[in-house]
């Protein structure tokens, strides 16, 4: 719903998150996720025009700003008609913008919606300090870069569409794209346009099995599992068909941090969840394949990463051997 005057007035705002930003005077996209950021002020324009059907959308940039631009485009209009304002890039805003903004925020308009989006840096830190002394509504956009939060947000995802997802097929999902957000978001909406009931492994494997990032998973799930042969076999097939070893690299040492943090440790799934940095699902996979390792075990897989990790990286002796060796060690643990 557009918010009406009284809701507007300063004080009234509050920080949010971008699934659940509510239409205000002032929004702040706060952060250099592209992607939260959109998804936020699409969500802050449905809302408005669900009440206010013919509000007008306005985009400023704030790099090529004109002095005056704001104060015209915010000016009272004949007809009463609503406006959302969005201005971008103001980390590199225009003097002109930050002196307009500044006195536009002293006294907002009614009937205007006002996003400003800035992607960090210190560039208008006056007006930024402004917006959040008036409480404005700050939306936090910053890249999720924990695998935890990536299956979260797919998880959401799954969820508010009412459809379901298995665990695994959400970690699968994110192996495979989730270097970036949007694609990970893209990569959700296609299963669920192209396929009914539950996603499982087998249908992200369909979809997405030819990523990089999904085959080095691959191999450090059978690595991890213990099975040496399968391991050795697939990493060397994906190494023949030209898959960039440096991944592969990544996918294990995940893993295996993943072992490492739980080995030993004590307590409930959902505990050591919120402890570690990981999702439940993940704990519980962890544990059991850090079974298979003692403390020598695991030192001896992460010295053998470790040197895999450098040669692919430059240290180039003879970078596959280092791999496969990474990969023996971790598949036999303590065998």
């Amino acid at each position: 719903m557009a918010p009406s005057k009284a809701d507007r007035s300063p004080g009234s705002g509050t920080s949010s998150s971008w699934r659940e930003v509510k239409p205000s005077a002032v929004v702040l996209l706060s952060g250099p996720e592209e992607y939260v950021a959109s998804r936020a002020a699409e969500s802050i324009r449905t809302q408005v025009r669900a009440v206010q059907p013919d509000a007008q959308l306005v985009r400023i940039d704030a790099v090529v700003y004109e002095a005056g631009a704001l104060a015209l485009q915010t000016s009272p209009s004949l007809f009463g008609d609503w406006k959302i304002i969005e201005a971008s890039n103001l980390a590199q805003m225009s003097d002109d913008f930050l002196v307009d903004t500044l006195a536009y925020l002293a006294d907002p308009a009614p009937d205007v919606v006002l996003v400003l989006s800035h992607a960090g840096g210190n560039r208008g830190k006056k007006l930024l300090d402004t917006v959040k002394a008036m409480q404005a509504t700050i939306v936090e956009c910053q890249p999720l870069k924990k695998d935890a939060e990536k299956a979260d947000f797919v998880t959401t995802e799954f969820r508010l569409a009412r459809r379901r997802i298995e665990p695994d097929a959400v970690r699968a999902l994110v192996a495979a794209v989730g270097s970036k957000l949007s694609e990970l978001a893209a990569a959700c909406q296609q299963l669920m346009a192209d396929t009914s009931g539950e996603v499982t492994v087998e249908l992200v494997e369909k979809y997405y099995g030819g990523r990089i990032e999904a085959t080095g998973f691959k191999v450090a799930d059978a690595a991890l599992a213990g099975r040496t042969a399968q391991a050795l076999s697939m990493l060397r097939h994906a190494l023949a068909t030209g898959a960039d070893p440096v991944p592969i690299v990544a996918a294990l040492a995940l893993k295996v941090r993943a072992v490492a943090k739980v080995h030993g440790a004590r307590g409930s799934s959902l505990q050591l969840a919120k402890e570690l940095g990981m999702a439940p699902w993940q704990v519980d996979q962890a544990r059991n394949e850090a079974r298979r390792f003692s403390s020598a075990a695991l030192a001896r897989s992460v010295r053998a990463l470790a040197d895999a990790d450098a040669q692919v990286k430059g240290e180039a002796r003879d970078p596959v051997y280092a791999v496969e060796r990474a990969v023996t060690v971790i598949a036999l643990g303590d065998d």
